[in-house]
């Protein structure tokens, strides 16, 4: 069965809350969703630690490159990290040039979410840094056309590069509403 995986790196749990968000609408359109996520770059983590090898504190399973290769589509996301992508899952994308050199990935489709505790925390800044790995590996990006009601809220997170979220205790209707879109959007591509 194909899947698509929902790659992210979530320190508060609000990037979380959008991944899950969007493996709803992934599963939504009977695909199967695989959330996986990277290890903290934290000053206590010693590469090799095998403390906790496979899943993190939230209990989301740690992603392989197998993950990355064997996806019909990504969505790929991230907190902001003024205003770029979180050094750890940077580091993990960094990981990928085999898969880069042997075009794995080329013209299967991705997308990408954040979050921020701002308004102005670079919502999009972040969005765009976390598209140029994906173009560089030949995917095909989709983002939310602005038939998506949730586009034209006034407050809280959304951007037409990706969902977002601004740095609530939950996910504004619209937010989630987003989240759900993108993932029906990457399950359809996926498929055709």
């Amino acid at each position: 069965m194909s899947y698509v995986l929902v790659l992210f790196y979530s320190r508060t749990g609000h990037v979380a809350s959008l991944a899950e968000a969007i493996a709803e609408g992934v599963e939504a359109e009977g695909l199967e969703a695989r959330l996986r996520t990277v290890p903290s770059l934290h000053p206590s983590y010693q590469a090799g630690d095998q403390s906790d090898p496979l899943m993190d504190t939230q209990g989301y399973l740690y992603a392989t490159k197998e993950d990355l290769a064997g996806c019909a589509a990504l969505a790929l996301g991230s907190p902001s990290r003024f205003g770029a992508i979180a050094a750890p899952l940077k580091g993990f994308l960094e990981q990928t040039s085999d898969l880069w050199l042997s075009g794995t990935l080329v013209d299967r489709p991705a997308g990408v979410f954040t979050s921020a505790s701002t308004l102005h925390g670079g919502h999009e800044g972040v969005l765009q840094s976390m598209l140029m790995p994906l173009i560089h590996h030949g995917m095909v990006v989709c983002g939310l056309p602005y038939t998506e009601p949730g586009l034209r809220t006034l407050s809280g997170g959304g951007t037409p590069y990706g969902p977002s979220h601004l740095d609530q205790d939950t996910l504004a209707p619209h937010e989630h509403a987003l989240a759900v879109a993108l993932g029906r959007r990457l399950a359809h591509w996926s498929t055709r």
